[in-house]
């Protein structure tokens, strides 16, 4: 349509086709899966589980709960919901539940067009102005959801409070004609969850008893967490049942599809300081991650959201990103010690067992981020206890140097040229990294001290994980020394 009506009398004379909310989504749905379009992009990682089952759901014109643990894209897949409606819809002006024109169900609309006929202005609605978002807290009240008489207006026209002009709307009735959708249902009182069964099963509902019948067209769409069903609420068994396709989420299955998602959503450096972040730094951060949902010390009811990894990048590129700024390097290639001074970005993520509480939040966060080093390590390089193919023989003349009584101190701040001047100081190092981490010593195919600095320094940090070195903390840097010397100071001591 080249030319949108303005008038009701312009609009029956375009020949307009009212439809209901599911079926824009069903027959738009429809479109795009036979022209081989994906229906929500920018989803990663649902392709054969999640997303089959939700574009079923449109298509048998259901409403939908997304069922999953915190960080699994349950938000971001309803927020995809409007791409599906039509780009624009008339809607009667003035009317607070964009009333249809050629259908209204609102006293407001009635009457008007009862009073000016087919000169009644037509407002055009967009699709983006048809999704509404509630986030169900326990303070929810039926007003807020369905509505409530409004003494001022009647007053201020003159009106019973029985007259149906009187009610001022709530948030459902205002998504008429879109689409509505609950976050964190259990979260909702079962009080306010059953004012919801009317809209669910009749498409009516009612406001202080009132007898109005108010047809609502409504795509109705709600997530929750499944710990919420025996920590914070439930949902109530009826209206469970009249949700009629309920879809488990789940967290990215492999790595790969884990990175996808974090090179997505990770907002990139900005600034003067251009920030590179080496292929083995990026797995191990989205290692971080599958270490914490595979951790004993992490309560894995409430999951391990993807957010922690996509914080988690962000925070280590700005790490790298304050050492470029104070030094006035223009390029700077992340390292560990970018890896552990972001650790604040994974420990307000995660949600502890009794025994992890007794080990403290930061040595848990430690830990898991020494175990994701640890199996990008053993997934790079030979294995370090390996003798029976002489692979643990590739450490020997690194190893011996620390057990020759050697220590190496690392600050955080050092970068490039003379980062590698100090780990040079360790013989056989050099050669090792470039033998068996080729790629990482260079930058987009060029040779890069940078990057191989922050290679070496990512097998040291393998090493102290497979317990062949010794690695303290110490203000802002690590040391790393000979592991046997350690324990016999510890012993000592």
């Amino acid at each position: 349509m080249t030319k949108r009506p303005k008038t009701l009398g312009e609009l029956r004379a375009s020949g307009w086709q009212s439809r209901s909310v599911r079926q824009e989504l069903r027959e738009n749905l429809e479109r795009r899966l036979a022209a081989g379009e994906p229906a929500f992009p920018g989803i990663i990682g649902y392709e054969d589980t999640v997303l089959p089952q939700l574009e079923a759901a449109l298509l048998a014109e259901h409403s939908v709960l997304l069922l999953g643990l915190r960080g699994q894209a349950k938000s971001r897949l309803v927020r995809g919901l409007p791409s599906l409606l039509d780009d624009w819809i008339p809607a009667v002006e003035g009317s607070d539940i964009h009333d249809d024109p050629l259908a209204p169900i609102g006293a407001f609309a009635q009457r008007r067009i009862a009073a000016e006929g087919d000169a009644t202005p037509i407002r055009w609605v967009g699709r983006d102005e048809r999704l509404v978002e509630k986030l169900a807290t326990p303070d929810v009240t039926v007003a807020d959801l369905i509505g409530d008489v409004d003494p001022i207006k009647a007053a201020s026209k003159g009106l019973e409070f029985g007259d149906p002009e009187v009610i001022q709307f709530g948030l459902l009735p205002r998504a008429n004609r879109g689409l509505f959708a609950i976050h964190e249902l259990p979260d909702l009182s079962a009080r306010i969850q059953v004012a919801l069964l009317g809209i669910l099963e009749e498409g009516e509902v009612q406001v202080r008893g009132f007898p109005i019948r108010m047809p609502l067209d409504v795509g109705l769409f709600f997530t929750a967490n499944p710990e919420d069903y025996t920590n914070r609420g439930s949902i109530i068994t009826p209206l469970r049942d009249r949700i009629e396709s309920q879809i488990l989420t789940h967290y990215p299955a492999t790595r790969a599809e884990a990175l996808a998602i974090t090179d997505q959503e990770a907002l990139r450096a900005r600034g003067p300081v251009r920030v590179f972040v080496p292929d083995w730094l990026r797995s191990a951060i989205e290692q971080v991650a599958f270490e914490a949902r595979d951790s004993e010390l992490v309560d894995q009811r409430s999951g391990v959201s993807a957010r922690l990894s996509i914080a988690l990048r962000e925070a280590v590129v700005a790490s790298a990103q304050r050492r470029g700024l104070r030094q006035g390097i223009e390029v700077v290639v992340a390292r560990c010690a970018d890896l552990y001074g972001a650790r604040a970005a994974v420990s307000g993520k995660l949600e502890l067992v009794y025994d992890g509480e007794r080990e403290g939040l930061a040595s848990v966060t430690q830990h898991l981020l020494g175990r994701a080093l640890k199996t990008l390590f053993d997934e790079l390089l030979p294995d370090a206890y390996g003798a029976a193919d002489g692979a643990a023989e590739t450490y020997d003349e690194v190893v011996h140097w620390f057990g020759a009584g050697n220590a190496l101190a690392l600050d955080d701040d050092l970068e490039g040229p003379t980062l590698l001047e100090r780990l040079r100081t360790v013989p056989g190092l050099e050669t090792l990294t470039k033998a068996h981490l080729p790629k990482a010593c260079a930058i987009e195919g060029e040779p890069s001290d940078a990057a191989l600095a922050s290679a070496a320094e990512f097998v040291l940090e393998g090493l102290a994980m497979s317990s062949l070195l010794a690695r303290q903390v110490h203000g802002r840097g690590s040391r790393y020394r000979d592991m046997l010397g350690e324990m016999a100071e510890s012993l000592e001591g």
